[in-house]
């Protein structure tokens, strides 16, 4: 659909993205059927306004709206719903999936081709409904860090290994999130133990264990 995308922005999603796009022959410089904005969330729109009106615009974020893209009237969006790290290159995109929002039917394939292109697994999301999706993919992946240092912090308290913690994680998801543990067991005086081990060992984690105990008995048992 594009035989050239300009990419603005060379940070670890478009590095990855302008890599992709390399291996798929598509020419990446200035003047492209579509500028992509791989820029920070809070830069899109002054990037955006900068630019000629012609071209297709697009831009990467999972929560801004496209009303960011203004003046430009043919626009979308694609979030890849994948973390990315510059220590890797654009095989990070393979498999993962994208939100495309788009407002006309001729937005709504240019995004698909784009992510079909990138190797990515394309579903629509409606521009009203970005910041609720994206505050799932934070629980998803930023909190998954904070839950994950938390645990290393208690490991590190009783003298255990903190990297014996990654393969219990994998194998959770590999398990399809399934539940175990006291909790799951209703084995209430073990919960309470903990609570108490916390409170002599790291106290400052005893607030987030109530909330994660609470809410795992809310919604996952």
């Amino acid at each position: 659909m594009f035989e050239s995308i300009t990419v603005i922005g060379s940070g670890r999603v478009g590095s990855a993205v302008t890599a992709r796009l390399h291996e798929r022959g598509i020419a990446v410089g200035p003047g492209g059927g579509l500028v992509l904005l791989c820029v920070p969330d809070e830069a899109i729109s002054d990037v955006a306004r900068e630019l000629p009106v012609g071209p297709w615009a697009a831009h990467v974020s999972g929560a801004t709206p496209l009303a960011a893209l203004d003046p430009h009237r043919r626009r979308f969006s694609l979030h890849p719903l994948q973390t990315f790290t510059r220590a890797r290159g654009p095989e990070q995109l393979d498999g993962a999936w994208a939100a495309v929002t788009a407002e006309t039917a001729a937005a709504r394939e240019a995004g698909l081709w784009l992510a079909e292109t990138l190797g990515l697994r394309p579903f629509e999301l409606a521009d009203s409904a970005r910041t609720l999706y994206h505050a799932g993919a934070v629980f998803a992946s930023n909190y998954l860090v904070t839950v994950h240092r938390a645990a290393s912090l208690l490991f590190d308290a009783a003298g255990a290994p903190p990297e014996a913690l990654e393969p219990l994680m994998r194998r959770t998801i590999e398990n399809g999130f399934e539940l175990t543990g006291p909790i799951a067991r209703g084995d209430w005086a073990t919960v309470e133990a903990h609570r108490a081990a916390i409170r002599a060992g790291r106290p400052e984690l005893d607030h987030l264990y109530e909330t994660l105990a609470g809410a795992t008995v809310a919604l996952a048992t």
